[in-house]
């Protein structure tokens, strides 16, 4: 998410500059930390072709960081060319206004530990593996990148309007949770899905979850679980669908939606549209 959490902070924050950014400091990482990067790769790329987009798949081949934890500056010159962004290392989770102001000023914020090899299949805070393999393949695809940045403007000014919650769901259910109608059937874009080898394949074959088609005020009005596969996912038609979304003033809807409480995670409402 944005950065707010009530547990204490995994990462080292002492080195810090002023924007919340470090030094990668690649050298640093242990050859058991690779092998698990590379553990963790394997993993979800075997799960990737049948449920992930085509997006993120054509990306993560033109990248190919299997063999190690990449490093930051050999990424980021590919990916200004792509799309302008470059991906900045962060000690982890940082303040809201903080982290909206990287985004638009299209730098993604990619925290630099990687977690325990326990940890193999559940992090509570997101690890360098998550930020890296579920973000970063989609700041090369335009569409994506100009939503990603659009939505860290939209943030600088929720944050001054009191609105973080509401935006912060759109984030949830969009860049972390989101799925995507595909002509082979709906896959998923969001990166907390791409980087879990569990929600990959439950968000895309399970029978379980609400699949609702994208609806912007329906999204900042609902709930999400944070400690379990999510009940409801949200499917947009395509990226620029999410970029038309979010060029609009929020400021009335912030206004409108204040007036209703919010809708429990697993809801179905009479007006939504179902998706697959």
């Amino acid at each position: 998410m944005t950065g707010e959490t009530t547990h204490n902070l995994r990462g080292d924050y002492s080195g810090m500059r002023p924007d919340y950014t470090v030094e990668q400091a690649w050298a640093a990482y242990s050859p058991a930390e690779h092998e698990l990067w590379r553990r963790l790769c394997a993993r979800q790329a075997a799960l990737v072709p049948q449920f992930a987009c085509r997006e993120f798949i054509d990306s993560l081949a033109t990248l190919d960081f299997s063999a190690a934890i990449p490093r930051f500056d050999e990424v980021n010159a590919k990916l200004a060319r792509a799309t302008g962004w470059q991906i900045v290392a962060v000690p982890g989770l940082l303040p809201d206004r903080v982290f909206f102001g990287h985004l638009a000023s299209r730098r993604f914020p990619v925290t630099v530990w990687l977690r325990k090899p326990e940890e193999f299949d559940y992090i509570v805070e997101p690890d360098v593996f998550h930020d890296f393999f579920g973000h970063v393949p989609l700041l090369f695809d335009p569409a994506f990148a100009d939503y990603l940045q659009a939505y860290g403007q939209g943030g600088l000014k929720a944050d001054r309007l009191g609105a973080i919650e509401m935006l912060s769901r759109l984030y949830w259910y969009t860049v972390e949770f989101g799925l995507i109608e595909t002509l082979a059937g709906i896959r998923a874009y969001g990166a907390g899905i791409l980087s879990s080898g569990g929600e990959l394949p439950y968000c895309v074959g399970s029978g379980e979850p609400n699949r609702i088609r994208f609806d912007l005020l329906r999204i900042m009005r609902t709930r999400y679980k944070i400690d379990t596969f999510q009940e409801t996912y949200f499917v947009i038609r395509d990226f620029r669908e999410l970029f038309e979304a979010t060029e609009p003033d929020f400021t009335p809807y912030y206004e409108a939606l204040a007036r209703f409480d919010p809708v429990p995670a697993g809801t179905v409402l009479p007006t939504d549209r179902l998706a697959g």
